[in-house]
């Protein structure tokens, strides 16, 4: 096990752990939550022995092989197959030893070697090594490209994967979800949950949390404290504990003021000089409950937008892509749909299908290859890049930042744009005193992330483009972000692969593949099971390439996923009656509940007929947005269908309640 006894750890002067006790047991499965700058990375290099405690004792079995991922970004020309391979050290000292004992010609070395090797399954190296590159995004014909001819974040996914393939019994994760999309993230999480060794791992990503973790480790006030449960568990027995914590130290406060009165009133009459004294010192020796002062959360909220036009946007047949050396590169094609005001929209897909080309195409900054992007009038896009640094200038500090779009927007924005309220403006966002200044090239994902919601809030959007706006924030800011969008009145597309987030913002989802944009009728859960099952399909596949050699090329596609059908629940046979009155009273009942749920069976008829009717006016409507027409008929259209819309919503919520009505009669 691991134990921490009395540990304290420091940063230079800054203490990060102070005198702490925990323990963690073999095979646990510990999430290492705290605000940024709490000690987590800190903590992290004591376990791998980077670093050392300043004070007490830290003790872990010194037999345990340890896993974690290079913090480096790997320059290498190794295909990507063999770079992972490599990550099993075991395997790669075995071969070595090989090499060495058929050079000598030892025979008996290189039997036990070979025995050794088995053991190590060195049979399915490679399959297990190219399983964990797919799982993890990576096409089928990039399995061989070097190291080298990936982006960053491609490669630091391949550090991942190498990680993965290493056997071990302790696993350091810190943040491992920041530079997959969400298909990645659902399979990293089936590969984690069947891991048999001890896990500890950063995330602020809730749901990965849940799904992989069964302690958390909370860092707070430089002290340590264990919850035997996942973070929304940890949750839950936090807020209660704060809640006895303030409880109590209210409760020492009206006791200390009572003391505090009677030293006051007393402590100049020397017949009572004595009894007040005691009371100076039952002060001095009453242990302090610290107060309940909860981290200042960074909180905002969106303006209401100045109009909301209806429909914020019609596509009509158009292709989206990039130019590559002057020819146009097709990713999406034949695209027609409408954006309706306060539509709250979740784009899904695998990674490289077109999301991001999609929302950047909408937000103007690229142009469309082919059809046309009709928006309303008044349309007012605030968008949220995946690369800060797409809508930041690294060498500009935050007020230039807002000063240059004050600027842009000039007096009509109806903002104040005095520098000092910028000032102030800024500072809501956290960025006070010398921040204001400081080149915004040298700030963190966070504080980067935090200027651009600052910047887009400013300008009061009516439809929000969020590329993968999580990645660089905390659990608090993610939450106070989540709350924003919810009491946004206008549209918003989000991207993110953070599904807390997803689930609390959006109520319909976009599927973005195959070079199609179509609407996806399942949940989340709905996706995520298709995700799985396309990933057991791919480790199939390379397995049975790799027994039988390859035959063709397998080529990653993603479908659109279907739900999974509702398995009819069959009821057992009646047995025969034994007597004429069993059956009249069986007849008696039938004819009770026929009486009790005739109306409701007629009244759900007369919904269904409606809810198809309501259907077919919808397809015909959004048919007609497809198609270029005037604005005024563009609008008509826009109002006529969200109307029908917020009629269907109303329909489908009396047909849940009427079934459930029958279900509960039958």
């Amino acid at each position: 096990m691991i134990v921490l006894k009395n540990v304290t750890l420091r940063r230079g002067t800054k203490v990060l752990l102070d005198q702490t006790s925990v323990t963690l047991n073999p095979g646990e499965k510990v999430g290492l939550v705290g605000r940024n700058g709490a000690g987590k990375s800190t903590l992290f290099a004591l376990f791998n022995g980077t670093l050392h405690e300043d004070g007490g004792d830290f003790d872990m079995p010194k037999a345990w092989r340890m896993g974690q991922v290079a913090q480096n970004m790997p320059e290498t020309d190794q295909p990507a197959s063999e770079f992972v391979l490599e990550g099993d050290t075991r395997l790669a000292e075995l071969r070595q030893r090989l090499v060495a004992a058929e050079a000598s010609g030892d025979g008996m070395e290189m039997a036990h070697v070979y025995t050794d090797l088995a053991d190590a399954g060195d049979h399915d190296a490679l399959p297990r090594a190219e399983a964990l590159i797919l799982g993890l995004g990576f096409r089928v014909d990039e399995l061989n490209n070097p190291v080298n001819s990936f982006s960053g974040g491609w490669r630091m996914r391949l550090q991942l994967a190498r990680a993965l393939m290493c056997p071990s019994d302790i696993l350091l994760l810190d943040e491992p979800t920041n530079h997959l999309d969400l298909d990645a993230l659902v399979w990293l999480e089936a590969w984690l949950q069947r891991y048999a060794g001890t896990m500890i791992v950063i995330s602020h990503d809730r749901e990965f949390l849940d799904a992989v973790t069964n302690v958390t480790l909370h860092i707070d006030h430089a002290k340590l404290t264990r919850y035997g449960s996942n973070y929304s568990g940890f949750e839950i027995l936090r807020a209660q504990q704060m809640e006895l914590q303030q409880a109590s130290f209210a409760k020492q406060q009206d006791k200390i003021a009572h003391l505090q009165k009677f030293i006051n009133r007393f402590k100049a009459q020397a017949s009572k000089a004595k009894q007040a004294q005691s009371r100076v010192k039952a002060l001095e020796r009453m242990e302090k409950v610290a107060p309940l002062l909860a981290d200042a959360e960074f909180t905002f909220g969106f303006k209401e937008p100045n109009n909301l036009p209806n429909p914020m946007l019609a596509i009509s047949e158009a292709s989206f892509g990039y130019m590559v050396d002057d020819e146009p590169k097709s990713i999406l094609q034949n695209v027609s749909k409408s954006v309706l005001a306060g539509q709250r929209i979740g784009i899904l897909g695998a990674n490289g299908q077109g999301k991001s080309t999609l929302v950047k195409t909408i937000a103007r900054t690229m142009p469309q290859l082919a059809g046309t992007l009709t928006e309303g009038k008044g349309l007012n896009i605030g968008y949220f890049a995946q690369q800060e640094l797409d809508v930041l200038h690294p060498q500009d500090n935050p007020l230039e930042h807002m000063i240059r779009l004050a600027k842009e927007l000039g007096p009509n924005s109806g903002e104040p744009s005095r520098e000092q309220d910028l000032r102030n403006y800024l500072g809501t966002f956290n960025f006070s005193g010398d921040m204001v200044k400081q080149a915004v090239g040298s700030m963190s994902g966070g504080e980067k992330a935090r200027l651009v919601l600052a910047m887009i809030v400013w300008q009061r959007p009516n439809l929000l483009l969020l590329d993968e706006p999580t990645n660089h924030l905390d659990l608090a800011t993610r939450e106070a972000l989540s709350m924003a969008l919810n009491e946004f009145e206008g549209t918003v597309m989000l991207v993110s692969h953070d599904r807390a987030l997803l689930r609390a913002v959006c109520d319909e989802f976009w599927m973005v593949g195959r070079g199609k944009v179509e609407p996806f009728d399942g949940d989340l859960d709905d996706y995520q099971k298709y995700l799985l099952e396309e990933s057991k399909r791919l480790r199939e596949a390379v397995k049975n390439d790799a027994k039988n050699g390859p035959t063709e090329t397998l080529a990653m596609v993603v479908e659109m996923p279907k739900p999974a059908p509702v398995a009819a629940v069959h009821s057992p046979a009646t047995p025969a009656l034994s007597s004429a009155e069993q059956r009249k009273q069986d007849a008696q009942r039938r004819q009770q509940l026929a009486a009790q749920t005739r109306p409701l069976k007629k009244e759900l008829e007369q919904i269904e007929q409606r809810m198809a009717s309501i259907e077919t006016e919808k397809s015909a409507l959004e048919h007609l947005l497809s198609r270029p027409m005037p604005a005024a008929e563009i609008a008509d259209a826009g109002r006529k269908l969200k109307a029908l819309g917020d009629e269907f919503s109303a329909m489908e919520e009396r047909w849940l309640e009427l079934t459930q009505l029958l279900e509960e009669t039958a």
